[in-house]
């Protein structure tokens, strides 16, 4: 139990070993395989992947998405159109409140 820096099982007076290597017989029968960084191919088929997987999802939501937008366009330009003859000329002398308040003496600003 000398004055060494190595750390002692106190019980026993033996090295253990450091972290994750405890002074355990080395295991038998697990084989492990390797491949060398530079025969793997990590991005191989990525591109192919990538459009047929968009063009798949982008087909599956088509219907989720392009007839309410179509509704929503649709709506606001027929709700421009009309805000636009309204506010003209003809639209104020044809729309029912600016005849009634004109029939009445009344002003058209209410």
């Amino acid at each position: 139990m000398g004055g060494g820096s190595e750390p002692l099982d106190t019980k026993h007076g033996q090295y253990i070993g450091g972290w994750g290597n405890l002074g355990s017989q080395t295991q038998k029968g697990i084989v492990t395989y390797a491949l060398s960084a530079n025969r793997q191919r990590p991005l191989a088929g990525a591109t192919n992947a990538a459009i047929f997987n968009t063009y798949r999802r982008c087909k599956a939501q088509f219907l989720y998405v392009v007839p309410p937008v179509a509704f929503a366009y649709l709506l606001l330009n027929w709700a421009t159109e009309k805000n636009e003859f309204y506010n003209s000329k003809e639209g104020r002398t044809l729309s029912p409140e600016a005849s009634d308040e004109a029939t009445q003496g009344g002003s058209v600003r209410g």
